[in-house]
């Protein structure tokens, strides 16, 4: 499957996202309740309401088709969820919301977060990453600084890369192709990330390393502190995002 034709609204930002590590836990849906954008409610797995941690690399990186010198290869490291939101004209769009979003250059955050009200904070961050496409990315390491020491996610990918199965946890966690946003006055924005399906590889010594309470609140930690329910290396691809849309009701 592939993300739903580009929309009327023009593209903001164009990138490269490649080595998306995943880490997959089943979160309580009471803990996610707070950050529900108005409008939208949780996306459900066989029940279960998930969050991932997701560290990965922008390449190519260029706002209104504009490349901005020294940000346009950097590393992103956040903490997602899954929502819902249908249409009035009965669409069902699959999306992702954002707890934490953690870039390596304030100017970057500062643009996320003036654009879109994205939770940004910029932290330094390094990673171990292919240089370039292969079949075997081998240790895919994401790591950042903040309250005074390095943390890390981090997984070695194995096997072969596929298609996620349909109807499989990857599947569910990689094909959210829009994003929503909770404003300061209570509303809600939109936006559509486009790009293909994305092959994953399975992986071994998956390895998290955080002060989740100071990065994410006390409520994540029972969460968090668990291993992963799964995890896996997506490829990635060439990416859009696109202007955002306010919600109205």
């Amino acid at each position: 499957m592939s993300s739903p034709p580009a929309p009327d609204r023009p593209r903001f930002l164009t990138a490269e996202w490649r080595w998306l590590l995943m880490l997959n836990y089943e979160v309580p849906p009471a803990v996610l309740a707070p950050y529900v954008p108005r409008g939208t409610t949780l996306d459900l797995f066989e029940g279960r309401a998930l969050a991932s941690i997701v560290g990965f690399r922008f390449l190519r990186t260029a706002l209104l088709g504009v490349p901005i010198p020294f940000h346009r290869d950097f590393d992103e490291v956040n903490l997602r969820f899954y929502v819902r939101h249908e249409t009035p004209t009965g669409e069902t769009r699959r999306a992702v919301v954002f707890v934490r979003e953690l870039v390596p250059r304030a100017a970057i955050a500062w643009t996320a977060r003036l654009a879109y009200n994205e939770p940004y904070a910029a932290v330094p961050m390094r990673s171990t990453v292919p240089t370039a496409r292969v079949e075997d990315p081998g240790l895919v390491r994401c790591e950042w600084r903040h309250a005074g020491r390095w943390q890390h996610c981090a997984a070695v990918a194995v096997g072969t890369p596929i298609l996620p199965p349909p109807g499989s946890e990857a599947e569910f966690i990689t094909e959210h192709y829009w994003g929503y946003t909770p404003q300061r006055d209570g509303g809600t924005v939109e936006y559509r990330v486009a790009h293909p399906q994305w092959r994953c590889w399975d992986v071994r010594d998956v390895s998290f390393t955080a002060d989740v309470e100071r990065l994410y609140g006390a409520q994540f930690v029972p969460s968090l502190s668990l291993a992963p329910r799964s995890a896996f290396v997506a490829e990635g691809s060439a990416v859009s995002v696109h202007f955002p849309r306010r919600l109205s009701w």
